[in-house]
């Protein structure tokens, strides 16, 4: 049977096969786009064996099920098999101008966000986990730079960042509802050997000058780019619609592709790109500069709210700005204050763990725990520290404790790793272990013991039974 029976629960709770425009997955959470969010039913779902719980934010239906998300969705597009992201009429949606026009501005930010970058995740964190394995091991000389073995090993990792602009040209043009080849090739061709060197021979020589009929190209190197061609995948989907309506269905099948490609790669390099990049460029050096104004107390403001955006699903609307601090500035000082806001809900976790006498809430926090150590939070903060309120807290006071310390040591990331004990590797400097490293792991270990002593200590109020009801609803079955 599998997951057959849960997720025929999920399409009945979602109000149906009908009503669902896509789906898509991260690390805990499927994410539903439904046509009317009113025929949902969330506090049904929430007493679903097997669902943690529902979160209805950023313009999504979030039902979080836990690390093993991957294979319910596996089996819940044989429910859906049409499941294509696509422009959708919403019904509930809010003019940009109404009262409620920022709620539905942030909704549509975080639902593009979120479904552009969610798939993605996996494959993310896998090569920034290799890039800093290759990081250890050249320090510890066990291999070297020119070594074949590290070469191939290199190639690996860093294919995924190079490549960026592939792999988002094709989950954007799914989102966007155009074909995810085309946006793909785009992409593609964004980071085309060729248009690599011109960019190089410009550079070289900056006499030198080419353009495309007659008007003057800049080659700019794409490759590791992240907002170039998410906007040429919008722009190339949204002639893709109109070229389906205008062209006869004998010849659009391949004129529309032509079309598209023929438009949105001169457009890119001429229009798009060059005012992407200076976007990009602004966003990772606006960041920078806010961050260097005072580290310490940004630190404690991640530290402290970073949970609760993941309450909400919000935290996907930070991951763009990660990777783009990477790809521009090759460095990153966001993914490191994460660090301390999950030590510390591990700690609060660890905390009622051993302090509870009742089973029920001593079968779920074990291995929540377990979870929250290789950086899934969602089973630790939905099953067991939310529900009691103050190891949530708490938690998130250790993290904004653990934030303040790595914010102070201006703690570094140099690659897009994981979270937990996965991201250690990622903070390591190519140059060796510096202080930055250190003030990493000191904070996230202070977060951890401060979460884990106070929730132990006073996390639990006096007035929970043991048999504790709430959590035993509210817990991964």
């Amino acid at each position: 049977m599998g997951y057959a029976h849960l997720c025929a629960e999920i399409v009945s709770g979602v109000g149906g096969r009908d009503n669902i425009v896509s789906v898509i997955h991260c690390a805990t959470r499927l994410r539903f786009k439904l046509k009317d969010s009113s025929l949902s039913q969330a506090e049904k779902l929430k007493q679903v064996a097997g669902i943690i719980t529902v979160v209805e934010s950023g313009g999504q239906f979030q039902v979080v099920i836990g690390s093993h998300v991957g294979e319910v969705y596996n089996q819940l597009a044989e429910y859906i098999p049409d499941n294509n992201p696509e422009e959708s009429g919403d019904k509930n949606s809010s003019s940009p101008s109404s009262p409620r026009g920022f709620k539905a501005i942030l909704n549509i930010t975080v639902d593009i966000i979120s479904s552009i970058f969610a798939p993605l995740l996996a494959i993310l964190v896998a090569a920034g986990l290799l890039k800093g394995s290759l990081i250890i091991a050249t320090l510890f000389h066990w291999l070297n730079k020119d070594d074949g073995t590290y070469l191939i090993l290199f190639a690996a990792s860093d294919a995924v960042f190079f490549f960026m602009p592939v792999l988002l040209g094709y989950t954007a043009g799914k989102k966007f509802g155009g074909n995810p080849l085309v946006t793909l090739v785009l992409g593609a061709a964004m980071v085309h050997p060729s248009l690599i060197e011109l960019f190089h021979t410009t550079q070289a020589d900056p006499a030198r000058h080419y353009s495309f009929l007659t008007i003057p190209v800049t080659f700019i190197n794409y490759s590791s780019t992240v907002i170039p061609v998410i906007l040429a995948a919008w722009f190339s989907c949204w002639l893709e619609k109109r070229f389906n309506r205008w062209l006869p269905a004998s010849i659009r099948t391949f004129v529309t592709p032509y079309l598209c490609l023929v438009i949105t790669l001169p457009a890119t390099f001429l229009v798009i790109g060059p005012l992407a990049t200076q976007l990009s460029s602004a966003i990772g050096i606006g960041y920078n500069w806010v961050w260097h104004l005072n580290p310490t107390f940004a630190g404690a403001v991640f530290g402290a709210l970073w949970q609760v955006c993941v309450i909400f699903g919000l935290h996907w609307g930070l991951a763009p700005l990660m990777i783009n601090n990477l790809m521009t500035t090759g460095v990153d000082t966001v993914s490191v204050l994460v660090q301390a806001a999950v030590w510390a809900q591990a700690g609060a976790t660890l905390g009622v763990w051993l302090r509870t006498r009742d089973t029920a809430l001593k079968r779920i926090a074990g291995p929540s725990f377990v979870s929250s150590i290789f950086g899934i939070t969602e089973p630790a903060i939905y099953g067991v520290n939310l529900p009691l309120k103050r190891p949530f807290v708490l938690g998130c006071m250790g993290g904004a404790l653990g934030g303040a310390i790595i914010g102070y040591y201006h703690g570094t990331a140099y690659a897009f790793g994981g979270l937990g004990i996965f991201a250690f590797p990622s903070f390591i400097s190519p140059a060796g272990i510096d202080a930055g490293f250190w003030g990493i792991v000191t904070g996230s270990a202070v977060a951890f013991l401060f979460a884990f002593i106070s929730s132990w200590a006073i996390g639990i109020p006096r007035s929970v039974p043991d048999s504790h009801a709430e959590l035993n609803t509210a817990s991964p079955r």
